[in-house]
């Protein structure tokens, strides 16, 4: 719609509005105080009857964005695993956006469609898979959701076609205490409802309790509910602990269930060999959630859902109709995308981790999520020098922690003092336990030494303002 010399001038302005902020980032408050009705006095003003100037239009957001977000991309954002994004996944996403490939029907893009799928395999491969199929998903909600039907579609043979309503008896599915609340909501998508979910209580160490877990499974079985599925968390949103996938294994294969590693953030574990270990047991689950966007650090969002059972998604999605292109005859097995995911139409997700892995490489990621990993040993070190005491125990970089002396006492005003400074972001969460903490976790390739002592001095002085009080 804009003419080539202005089109060249706005993606001038749009590259040096970029390179800006990944630039200043750094240097700009984390969060600040949410403000709707100024955020709303600013959108007023614009009603779409009066135009606006491309470089002024890209000038308003970018102003607004700086001031009204939090800066995930900032190095002292200990958030909810939201990195900082590579600069070859914002690259890509630019490319995607240009060209809009249509990823429907394979024979409209069929590089795209084959890059997705060599990427599908690829990760299989690094999760232990003799053979892979997947797809590429919004997150790992989509990943999650789609576990959940292909679960019930493998296990209850009239579910494809009629439902909730053939099966004779309640299906119902596991999933720890601290588990992610997606599976929730995806029993609830598909028509079981929230009844169907069995949240099996955790552990001392956060972990799902296996004897409890098979204790609910005999109940559930003497009540005549059918269970079909357990879901294994590997790297829990609130603690980064990682359920024991092996055992499960075990449990899932002795009980018929089909066994979904929701490995979203954890799985980048496999990337790195002295992480490896911690995964050991996840090439028997029948499904895994693996979400780029989390530790691959590609921008949002990048979810994969990846399975065994390479004739599942098929069987699950496929719907005859007239009007979508024909399959290519070729002696290759082939698949268009729309036939074996949840989405129809959608973007060109999986250019921003191939372009990111190409430059990269597997070594180049693994250096990175080992860095991470030593600043969130850092974080415990320092903390627990500062009278901090450490609630959770895991290998990767999520540190729960209280203070020593009063407990969990006052952590919520704690964490407001240190987001109302903007010098960094962290949370409080509820563990299974019941504990309340504080939270933090390394997310951004770029934290450093200097940013971990940062927070320390800030969680810090928000106690001593505290004590004073």
């Amino acid at each position: 719609m804009l003419a080539e010399g202005a089109r060249a001038e706005l993606w001038q302005r749009v590259v040096e509005t970029i390179e800006a902020y990944a630039t200043e980032v750094a240097q700009l408050p984390v969060s600040t105080e949410p403000n709707p009705s100024a955020i709303r006095a600013r959108l007023a003003p614009f009603d779409f009857a009066q135009t606006v100037a491309p470089n002024d239009a890209v000038e308003f957001v970018a102003d607004c964005l700086r001031q009204y977000q939090v800066h995930t991309p900032h190095p002292r954002y200990f958030g909810l695993f939201n990195p900082a994004p590579t600069t070859m996944g914002i690259a890509a996403d630019t490319l995607v956006a240009a060209f809009n490939p249509q990823m429907a029907a394979w024979s409209h893009n069929p590089f795209a469609a084959e890059v997705e799928s060599h990427l599908v395999r690829a990760f299989g491969a690094r999760f232990g898979y003799a053979e892979t199929d997947g797809t590429f998903c919004s997150g790992g909600a989509e990943a999650n959701h789609t576990a959940v039907l292909t679960a019930l579609t493998h296990t209850q043979s009239e579910f494809a076609r009629g439902g909730v309503r053939a099966l004779a008896a309640q299906p119902v599915l596991y999933i720890s205490g601290e588990g992610h609340h997606s599976i929730i909501k995806a029993a609830r998508l598909c028509g079981l409802g929230t009844d169907a979910v069995r949240e099996i209580p955790v552990d001392e160490k956060l972990k799902m309790d296996c004897h409890a877990l098979v204790a609910q499974i005999e109940r559930d079985r003497n009540a005549g509910c059918a269970p079909f599925m357990l879901v294994a968390t590997l790297g829990t949103t609130n603690s980064g602990v990682l359920d024991p996938v092996d055992e499960l294994a075990h449990i899932a294969a002795q009980n018929e269930l089909w066994l979904h590693a929701d490995a979203a953030w954890g799985g980048a574990a496999a990337l790195v060999a002295e992480l490896r270990p911690l995964l050991k047991g996840i090439e028997r689950a029948d499904s895994i959630t693996f979400d780029a966007h989390k530790w691959l650090s590609v921008p949002m969002g990048a979810g994969l859902y990846l399975t065994c059972h390479t004739d599942i998604l098929t069987r699950t999605f496929r719907i005859a109709n007239a009007y979508m292109p024909r399959a290519v005859e070729t002696e290759h097995d082939i698949s268009s995308p729309y036939e074996h995911s949840m989405q129809w139409s959608r973007r060109f997700t999986g250019l921003k981790v191939f372009l990111s892995l190409l430059v990269a490489g597997w070594d180049g990621y693994a250096e990175v999520i080992r860095q991470q990993t030593a600043m969130g040993a850092l974080l415990r070190r320092e903390l627990e020098q500062n009278d901090w005491a450490i609630m959770n125990e895991t290998e990767l970089p999520v540190v729960c922690f209280i203070d020593r002396a009063r407990g969990d006492a006052q952590l919520n005003e704690i964490a407001a003092d240190v987001l109302a400074s903007g010098r960094a972001w962290i949370s409080t969460t509820r563990l299974g336990t019941g504990q309340q903490v504080l939270r933090a976790c390394i997310t951004n390739y770029r934290t450093d030494e200097a940013d971990v002592r940062t927070l320390v001095q800030a969680v810090n002085e928000a106690r001593a303002k505290l004590r004073v009080i």
